[in-house]
């Protein structure tokens, strides 16, 4: 499916709106779940790093502006979405600004999906390769305590960074389909990422990021038949993850979650209409377990509520990190 805005649903909108009077689904596919623990610095320091997600998500809810389940007219639909984006990141040891060192993310996503039950208002553009992710980015060294008085080591107590992350329209997208692997617009989505090690077994991370989205220049003609052009509103959206060490380097588990609210309405043909913002909450557990310093496997389990124009399901995410 296309990359479940969040992986879900890039214009799900359209065949919503024509099969029941629907409204919204217009985000872009963010970072909704994919990031976690210890995500306020690479694990490794400074050189690249290659990481790769595998994603699962299910829905067999799809929110209305009340946050009721909107039917399709032969029957409940179901959505049930795989996706795989493959990330590389280059973490330079220079300093660039206020101590911090610069870097590059690369991500290419891929997508597959099956909603059901078929329905000839429903059409799809078929699996493929979504929108390409780019971002330049500043990390800074870890915060560190004072040297500990019996062990004479010093511990982390605090790592940032923030990105300047941009979603290019790259991805398949035809205006004739309701689902595409694409939208179509270029998104600015933007971020603060940091870990704060409360003591030295227990960590809390957040990323923390905000959406603008460009016009759209063709959109879905079954959706908006006669508009020239749309553009989808505002939002903020925040991962969040807490961790305790129960094996000593080698695993953690946790708690983890995430949040997306729109704050700005959608524009059709520069005017702006209401009842189509977005939100979702999700939480649900998750744990890390290192291989070693260059290697990390990270699983995270989500369980969404209280969606208003969007799906609303169950997600796990893969995440497999190497430093070479």
């Amino acid at each position: 499916m296309k990359l479940i805005r969040n992986v879900v649903l890039p214009s799900l909108s359209a065949a919503f709106l024509c099969a029941v009077a629907a409204r919204g689904y217009d985000l872009p596919a963010v970072n909704l779940g994919l990031t976690s623990f210890f995500d306020g610095g690479p694990p490794a320091g400074p050189g690249f790093y290659f990481t790769q997600y595998f994603e699962y998500y299910h829905a067999n809810k799809f929110a209305d502006n009340g946050g009721n389940t909107m039917m399709l007219p032969n029957g409940k639909p179901t959505v049930e979405v795989f996706a795989g984006l493959s990330q590389l990141i280059y973490q330079s040891d220079q300093k660039v600004l206020l101590g911090g060192k610069w870097g590059l993310d690369f991500i290419l996503p891929a997508v597959d999906y099956d909603l059901e039950p078929k329905n000839s208002l429903l059409t799809d553009n078929g699996a493929g390769i979504g929108d390409i992710l780019v971002g330049p980015f500043i990390q800074w060294d870890p915060i560190m305590s004072e040297k500990d008085p019996i062990t004479g080591e010093k511990r982390p107590i605090f790592m940032q960074r923030i990105e300047f992350q941009c979603v290019l329209p790259t991805g398949s997208y035809s205006p004739n389909e309701d689902l595409n692997a694409g939208a179509n617009f270029f998104s600015f989505n933007p971020y603060w990422a940091g870990t704060w090690f409360i003591v030295p077994k227990w960590s809390f991370s957040w990323r923390l990021h905000y959406l603008w989205n460009d016009e759209n220049d063709s959109p879905d003609v079954h959706v908006f038949p006669t508009a020239g052009k749309t553009q989808a509103g505002q939002a903020v959206h925040m991962n969040w993850a807490t961790e305790y060490e129960v094996i000593e380097k080698r695993l953690h588990l946790g708690i983890n979650g995430y949040f997306l609210t729109q704050f700005t309405d959608t524009q059709v043909d520069g005017q702006a209409v209401s009842g189509r913002r977005e939100q979702v909450i999700a939480v649900g557990p998750g744990a890390v377990y290192h291989f070693s310093q260059d290697d990390h496997l990270f699983c995270n389990a989500y369980f969404e509520m209280d969606a208003r124009n969007r799906p609303e399901g169950q997600r796990v995410v893969l995440r497999f990190v190497h430093h070479f």
